[in-house]
């Protein structure tokens, strides 16, 4: 089964504008759905393609690469005979599968683009980290394509829901409640994206069993398994501070001010130590990290402090079965309380962590506020995420606050615009209710996030 992916019409749109002048990098965590989408795009939108997978690539193929480097022709006539297909000019798509595990074919790319035969599309994953890039030349020539698990939107197309998503982006646009009938449809359906997640085979296990929790839960299990055999791999001193931190993540996000404290992980610990750690989780997106910024503003990224990070699981459905045993989601309690809207402090996290997913998903970086009132020895002001409009003429910042429970108070955000409210477009609180609007604030359901 292949899902409808956002990431081909970006395929496409690439195509059409650079036509053969730049290769594309799709990048993204391990089990995502990146080799499927590229392999469905060729297969639709060339006359012919080749696949090389360099994670199970012939001899014969690495050795063409490492003696015909500067004699194209012998290149594509030993692919061509290797995988039995022909290539025609202009075309025909070579792809490169997992390049990240021989990054000389990626630095080739400069090289095969000039030559003009055919277009290039590289999948990788880990594409930054030293030892994948270590003596060879970042190519110019190549577009990068980020690609993130199933969004929301993504994930109600697979079940035939694109007439309700165009209803929730009108009523999004009109600043309009739902029919109070469809508002609890969405509303299901974001508490099984929770649940579930935006990772392919996990969705395809849900739908092929009926609807099957468990079934997307062992598919999300084996995931979780690949990543910490990935960051086994890991060959330098930092592995096990990878590790570590990995492991925790589900602890961090189930306190209050979900803060990665490191004093939890190794007493002593400054956030120095754990540079290389948090660059490889970010890199890999097998983590989304949510930094501080100390002045909000249009530029948020300068005014960060990265001594204080969250750090989110990129997929939430991983999120779910990480943080709880195979028997407590057997006995489908936890499946229960989600679906009924009974959420603990903990399984609030799960919430937040959604959030944060789909604001990646539509190209935010993650940046949230705390201001720590003196007087009161407490903070008063928390902010769970503030976005930008990134405008040169008019720009503003958005204040994010996620409320799971029923009931909530909102004065973080009252303090928060009255303190900052010259840059402030709206604040923002995404709740389980319908949309409606109060003192310059926007309540927006949960399943409306893809629409920010």
């Amino acid at each position: 089964m292949v899902l409808k992916r956002k990431a081909y019409d970006k395929l496409l749109a690439w195509k059409n504008e650079c036509n053969g002048s730049r290769a594309i990098l799709v990048e993204g965590a391990r089990r995502i759905g990146k080799s499927t989408i590229v392999e469905e795009f060729a297969k639709n939108e060339y006359k012919s393609y080749i696949l090389i997978d360099f994670a199970k690539v012939s001899d014969t193929v690495i050795n063409a690469f490492s003696k015909h480097k500067n004699n194209f022709d012998e290149l594509f006539m030993i692919l061509s005979l290797e995988y039995g297909t022909k290539l025609f000019k202009r075309e025909s798509a070579i792809i490169f599968d997992e390049v990240q595990l021989y990054p000389q074919a990626r630095q080739l790319i400069k090289y095969l683009v000039a030559d003009g035969r055919y277009d290039y599309i590289e999948t990788g994953s880990l594409i930054s980290i030293k030892e994948n890039v270590q003596n060879i030349l970042i190519p110019s020539e190549e577009r990068k394509l980020k690609m993130y698990p199933l969004d929301f939107e993504e994930f109600c197309w697979c079940f035939g829901e694109e007439i309700l998503i165009d209803y929730i982006k009108k009523c999004f646009e009109a600043k309009k409640p739902l029919e109070d009938g469809l508002h609890d449809k969405a509303m299901l359906l974001f508490k099984q994206y929770i649940l579930v997640g935006g990772m392919p085979k996990s969705i395809i296990a849900f739908l092929e069993g009926a609807r099957d929790f468990d079934s997307a839960d062992r598919e999300k299990r084996d995931i979780l398994d690949l990543y910490r055999d990935d960051i086994l791999k890991i060959n330098t001193r930092y592995r096990s501070k990878v590790l570590s931190v990995f492991d925790q993540i589900p602890g961090f996000l189930s306190k209050h001010e979900k803060r990665v404290i490191l004093g939890k992980i190794a007493q002593g610990s400054t956030i120095d130590q754990y540079t290389d750690t948090f660059f490889w989780l970010g890199n890999s997106m097998i983590c989304n990290e949510c930094f501080l910024t100390r002045d909000p503003n249009i530029g948020l990224a300068l005014n960060e402090d990265r001594s204080y990070i969250k750090c989110y699981m990129g997929d939430t459905g991983l999120l779910v079965s990480h943080s709880f045993d195979e028997k407590a989601l057997a006995d489908s309690e936890l499946y229960r309380q989600i679906i009924n809207d009974n959420l603990s402090v903990n399984e609030g996290m799960l919430f937040e962590n959604a959030i944060a997913q789909c604001l990646v998903a539509n190209g935010y970086p993650l940046f949230f506020y705390t201001h720590y009132n003196e007087d009161k020895h407490r903070n008063d002001i928390e902010i769970d995420f503030i976005i930008s409009n990134g405008s040169k003429t008019k720009p503003r910042i958005y204040p994010i606050e996620v409320k799971s429970g029923k009931r909530y108070t909102v004065k973080s955000m009252e303090r928060f615009m009255d303190k900052f409210g010259a840059r402030i477009g709206n604040g923002y609180v995404i709740h389980t209710k319908n949309l409606s609007i109060k003192d310059n604030i926007i309540y927006i359901p949960s399943y409306m996030t893809f629409c920010l």
